[in-house]
């Protein structure tokens, strides 16, 4: 099977073609999904029967200063109209697209887990414009997933991940400022890569939720790495999330995300002490 990416080269994107390439062919697309007619015409031409459409604007603070643009800023014309051109295009030449969303489409206020059934409610512009995008894809004609991914984190790459970010403040003993009263949902990106592959075998069609297994704030988050890494916790501070996000986006507090349909699939993501074990033990083979 080939699949044509758009941003493949990023976080996520060239993990998967890591992982995945033995199974699958990829082909990347550096091409702007803001131009409507360069984009149709790359996948157009494609003879990938799957397009993986990861390209987007994810700076969610970034994206909050383009609120007063609206349709004219970079993130609705990234998100929104981005995706709009991929999805015509898919659709035109009949190939099954396979769209990444986020857990920040919820709004955070179920005190249980969110499910793929659950309604969301986006409380910032850049889960807006992904949730735009959602719909864009559950109105088209076209075989569809939609996979929300929360927290993702992995063992190398030149952008860090959360994770990486906080090894690296360890390792310079610098204090960490954690927050207690948020709840995430960290997911380890190389069972990621292998959801995805279990869901294009099984050919599947709707909206997954691959996350991982631990529902965790990020003190608990720092806590645990300086557990399975041997840092110091003595560095780890405490605040609370008005004080940490004051003057930033909005953000949804309570993300605890249910990933029971995919495991129902036999598709089984780690719990987050299992991810970090597994990256300490990638890292150490760098």
């Amino acid at each position: 099977m080939k699949i044509l990416g758009t941003g493949l080269t990023g976080l996520i994107g060239s993990r998967i073609v890591e992982l995945l390439n033995g199974a699958y062919e990829f082909e990347f697309s550096d091409t702007d999904i803001t131009d409507k007619e360069a984009i149709g015409e790359k996948i157009n031409n494609s003879n990938a029967s799957v397009v993986l459409h990861l390209a987007a604007k994810t700076d969610v603070d970034g994206c909050e200063k383009d609120t007063a643009l609206g349709v004219n800023g970079d993130a609705w014309r990234i998100n929104v109209e981005g995706t709009k051109n991929v999805a015509e295009a898919c659709e035109k030449s009949n190939k099954k697209l396979i769209y990444i969303s986020t857990d920040f489409v919820f709004d955070g206020e179920k005190e249980s887990e969110y499910s793929e059934e659950d309604k969301p409610n986006p409380v910032n512009w850049y889960a807006k414009t992904k949730y735009e995008g959602e719909k864009i894809v559950q109105s088209s004609n076209l075989n569809w997933i939609i996979a929300r991914l929360a927290y993702p984190y992995r063992a190398n790459f030149q952008r860090k991940d959360f994770v990486r970010n906080l090894i690296h403040f360890f390792k310079n003993k610098e204090s960490l400022s954690m927050v207690t009263d948020h709840i995430m949902t960290p997911t380890f990106i190389d069972d990621i890569a292998f959801a995805f592959d279990k869901l294009l075998k099984n050919d599947e069609k709707g909206i997954f939720h691959i996350v991982g297994n631990s529902f965790i704030s990020p003190y608990e988050a720092a806590m645990k790495i300086a557990e399975v890494f041997n840092f110091d916790k003595v560095l780890i501070e405490t605040t609370t999330r008005k004080d940490f996000f004051k003057y930033r986006a909005p953000r949804p507090f309570r993300l605890a995300i249910k990933n029971d349909k995919i495991q129902k699939l036999g598709i089984k993501m780690k719990t987050f002490e299992e991810g970090l074990r597994k990256i300490k033990d990638q890292i150490a083979l760098l």
